[in-house]
């Protein structure tokens, strides 16, 4: 992960030498990496939204076909077909943000690896930040706690917001998700008390900007779902009005 690490250090450098203080540039540098990852965030929940739409035709599809698994198969792709619904159109960003972010923690575990060479940034990571006496070193309670909570409301609030997929096991689909709205925070935490503490500082830091990104997401899709009702009420007052000229034609006669 150097080829994303380094030009990423380069970055950290650069913001270091700007405000003097290493806590305060990997705040910044979660803030600029969270912003330029937001609009692949958003596309992959707006993706997962607009499987409402065919969710119902998915499920009518599995029920007639429940104990034919090849015509299931072949009619579910012939309603992907249909409606331009691409299964993997939901991970592609998802697939993009995880090099940049393996490359972000290959930089915050051993930042002087990929940061320039130079006499002033030699022991920019060991600076104090907060009640954190180094950086470098790990930070036992506070930071993995907060680190776990943010976790743990950002991948709930991901949860809620990822519909199931058409064709998904409803109950594994569930079962998965339980298991992960726990597992993962726990694991976050674990991890943090081991990881050095400006590494922790970017994860938690991410994870609480998630969750305000998750409620921005959240405003989209309401508004997205308030727009195809009313174009679903539309469309019913146009066959209404049809149907109800249909029967004065034919009344006339």
């Amino acid at each position: 992960m150097g080829i994303i690490a380094k030009p990423i250090g380069y970055l950290l450098a650069l913001i270091y030498k700007l405000v003097g203080n290493y806590g305060i540039s990997l705040i910044i540098l979660t803030v600029i990496v969270k912003l330029v990852l937001y609009p692949l965030y958003a596309k992959q929940i707006k993706s997962t939204a607009n499987m409402s739409d065919m969710s119902e035709k998915a499920k009518e599809i599995q029920n007639r076909y429940a104990n034919d698994k090849e015509k299931m198969n072949e009619e579910m792709q012939k309603l992907y077909a249909e409606t331009g619904f691409n299964p993997m159109s939901g991970c592609l960003p998802m697939l993009i943000q995880f090099p940049i972010i393996m490359g972000l923690f290959a930089l915050l575990r051993n930042p002087m690896k990929y940061m320039p060479n130079d006499p002033s940034l030699m022991f920019a990571n060991h600076e104090s930040f907060l009640w954190i006496k180094d950086l470098a070193q790990p930070d036992l309670w506070i930071l993995p706690i907060a680190a776990g909570l943010a976790t743990f409301f950002a991948f709930s609030m991901n949860s809620a917001m990822n519909m199931q997929q058409p064709g998904a096991n409803p109950g594994q689909q569930k079962a998965m998700n339980a298991i992960m709205k726990y597992f993962f925070p726990l694991s976050i935490l674990w991890l943090a008390r081991s990881y050095p503490a400006g590494l922790a500082i970017y994860w938690a830091g991410g994870q609480f900007m998630q969750i305000f990104f998750n409620l921005r997401i959240n405003k989209i899709k309401d508004e997205m779902n308030a727009e195809k009702e009313k174009k679903k009420l539309v469309e019913k007052a146009e066959k209404e009005l049809a149907r109800k000229k249909r029967a004065r034609m034919k009344g006339s006669y």
